[in-house]
């Protein structure tokens, strides 16, 4: 099963508003006792089976519908904006050339700083008020919750992320954000160059020789300088492209080889595909892989899971006093035929008007076991009743409602159960919030009504 925010979420309102009771999750453990040592993949499926009980819509779909929207918003708007940085940032007129260490700023050396804050915020993720991913642009989606109708305010005001998870959160979706900025620059500089004849040049006030520049941006290609040798500017193209700004004209030579200056837009659109993109969607990749990794790991310190685990994994087991066992041997020597003791297995265990799941619940809890287990009587019909009936043999332990006295159905049922098997052991059962312990005025009843069909095949479990 794919862990996600959805299923993390879900069980956090299951958890919040948890009415199933002990035995049912110790039911749900039996029947998956395949993932017992698999915490998470139980926790799954334990919120798989019982999600439908949430109230519609869920809290989950609630949260991922907001998340989904917000982002979709910011993606937009953060894409418009590159869209137009860039456009800014190429705009051309003809009368000087476009600087391009203005645009490798932007889908260089911007990024790398971005991924160097990013990297140290995924260091700092654990602490609670971290300075770095609070003032990410992500962080501010929440502060568009107040604009949202008023019934979605409440029900998101409610949920309680663990800090570590929403600061995961935060820096994943920056990324998202991050990358769809750069792909609008990507875009600008691709429909810049298709639509217009720029003409690109460099310039700057630092006393940078065309050589040592060529060193620079050499070093910058290495990625793709193999690959593709023509986007990386040559040193005769450096040196044409340089752009001094004296007075209002520009250099004669730099006007001869106008046609060579447009050869620039190769190297940045590999600068930007590399830098800002393909860096960018590997720290996405690696923000994605830690919030998998702290959703894991909050699963697992949400309130009341442990005691979830808990109930899954270990019997219903209860405790009684000596003192209370003697007396109840005292008052059931009426009847003839009796235990105090279960033995370890049957052939058959059996439950009146009890489903098979209770009935394992039961079994676990008193330490018996059985390769055949049945739920006779109640919501059965008189068929069904009678395959069960003609499919028994040996040894019966037949559990019943301590607190429900036998009706004749039962006796009806317990008589042709007679036939066909050579021992049937009535055990009368209390609650489970009694732990299956059942009370002496109603162990009192059955022993007498025992009394009454005088078979030497029945026993009574005291």
């Amino acid at each position: 099963m794919h862990i996600n925010l959805k299923s993390y979420l879900d069980l956090y309102a299951l958890l919040k508003n948890n009415r199933i009771v002990r035995e049912k999750n110790r039911a749900f453990g039996l029947t998956h006792v395949m993932v017992k040592n698999k915490p998470l993949e139980q926790l799954l499926a334990w919120v798989d089976e019982h999600k439908p009980k949430l109230k519609k819509p869920r809290l989950s779909e609630i949260f991922s519908s907001y998340l989904y929207s917000v982002t979709i918003i910011l993606c937009i708007i953060a894409f418009i904006v590159g869209f137009l940085s860039g456009i800014a940032l190429l705009s051309y007129s003809g009368h000087e050339p476009v600087n391009v260490i203005y645009f490798m700023a932007m889908v260089v050396f911007f990024p790398l700083f971005t991924m160097m804050l990013t990297f140290i915020s995924m260091i700092k993720a654990n602490s609670t008020q971290s300075l770095l991913v609070h003032i990410s642009p992500a962080f501010w989606m929440e502060r568009i919750i107040r604009f949202l109708p008023n019934k979605m305010q409440k029900n998101l005001k409610e949920v309680r992320i663990n800090p570590l998870l929403a600061n995961w959160l935060v820096i994943k979706r920056s990324q998202i954000i991050a990358l769809v900025f750069s792909m609008g620059l990507l875009f600008a500089l691709l429909g810049m160059i298709a639509t217009k004849d720029i003409a690109f040049a460099w310039s700057t006030t630092l006393h940078v020789t065309p050589e040592s520049f060529h060193r620079f941006l050499n070093t910058l290609a290495f990625p793709w300088r193999e690959w593709f040798p023509s986007a990386v500017p040559s040193v005769e193209l450096i040196e044409q492209s340089q752009y001094f700004r004296l007075g209002e004209k520009l250099d004669t030579q730099m006007i001869q080889n106008a046609f060579k200056l447009g050869e620039w837009w190769k190297f940045l659109a590999f600068a930007t595909l590399f830098y800002a993109i393909i860096l960018r969607f590997m720290m996405y990749l690696s923000a994605l892989f830690c919030f998998k990794q702290a959703l894991k790991r909050s699963f697992l310190t949400l309130d009341g899971v442990n005691k979830l685990l808990r109930e899954m994994n270990e019997p219903v087991i209860s405790t009684h006093s000596d003192a209370k066992e003697e007396s109840f041997m005292q008052e059931y020597a009426v009847y003839g035929q009796t235990i105090h003791t279960l033995d370890a297995s049957y052939d058959i265990i059996q439950g009146w008007s009890i489903p098979k799941k209770q009935l394992e619940v039961m079994g676990d809890s008193m330490q018996v076991i059985s390769p055949r287990l049945f739920e006779v009587g109640g919501g059965n019909t008189l068929e069904e009743d009678r395959e069960i009936i003609h499919g028994s043999h040996g040894e019966v332990l037949l559990y019943v409602k301590a607190w429900e006295p036998p009706t004749m159905d039962f006796v009806d049922f317990l008589e042709a159960l007679l036939k066909q098997v050579d021992k049937v052991i009535i055990c009368p059962a209390g609650t489970p919030q009694e732990h299956y312990r059942a009370e002496a005025k109603a162990i009192e009843v059955w022993a007498r009504k025992l009394m009454t069909i005088d078979n030497d095949k029945i026993w009574l479990k005291q």
